[in-house]
């Protein structure tokens, strides 16, 4: 079924006006629809709970019809699901740490490649964090553990380590935890210039293991190999 038959109303983004005045419109693929759907979705889940958000506040910011969303995605819940994955899948192919370099180098590249996200890409990394508690379990609780889990495997790439030890462990979910409010903080206010937060988290992970390196040989030896990476 094509659009047309589909849709209540032309998308906003879609109409434009041709010289003798009548519309004429942007045919998209079912895939470009699709993520227009998913995009304004985005926007307002960022804002907003999921729970505070109806389809045709979705319909409305995308320029289409209740029918189109509901055509594509079945449901609230479904459009839901489907704008974390999208935002889930954005950040996780931006984290990836470089091949090359020291570790504490490694994890800065990664850590500003997260904050490239957050910047560009604000109303999927606030959906991303921020749903209702009612939206907390089953896929969508999943869909966040996944790409906190793959966050984890990063960080640990970066810093050469293949299985964390329990303290290891959670010493670097503490930091990431702190890495997630940071972002949230700096799109809310941002008074601190983004450079500057960027190497905080980074002194930050390493207090962190400094601490944890206390009650671990393990964390210990690993901040004794950084630091004789780190630059003089």
């Amino acid at each position: 079924m094509g659009d047309r038959a589909v849709d209540g109303k032309e998308p906003a983004q879609a109409v434009r006006r041709a010289s003798g005045g009548r519309p004429s419109r942007r045919r998209l693929s079912v895939d470009e629809r699709r993520d227009e759907l998913i995009a304004a979705a985005l926007e307002l889940f960022s804002d907003r709970q999921p729970e505070d958000i109806s389809i045709d506040d979705v319909a409305d910011a995308a320029g289409a019809s209740r029918a189109l969303v509901y055509h594509y995605f079945g449901g609230k819940q479904e459009l839901y699901l489907a704008a974390l994955h999208s935002a889930a899948k954005q950040l996780s192919d931006l984290l990836k740490p470089p091949a090359e370099g020291k570790p504490l180098e490694r994890l800065a590249v990664s850590l500003h490649r997260y904050f490239d996200y957050v910047e560009e890409h604000a109303a999927g990394f606030v959906a991303l964090l921020r749903g209702g508690p009612a939206y907390r379990s089953g896929e969508v609780g999943e869909v966040l553990d996944n790409i906190r889990n793959l966050v984890m495997q990063h960080i640990t790439t970066a810093i050469g380590v293949k299985d964390p030890d329990p303290v290891l462990r959670i010493t670097l979910r503490s930091w990431m935890a702190s890495v997630e409010t940071a972002g949230l903080d700096w799109l809310e206010h941002r008074d601190l210039p983004r450079t500057e937060l960027e190497r905080l988290l980074v002194d930050h992970h390493v207090v962190l293991l400094d601490v944890a390196a206390r009650h671990d040989p393990e964390v210990a030896a690993l901040l004794e190999r950084l630091a004789d990476d780190t630059p003089g």
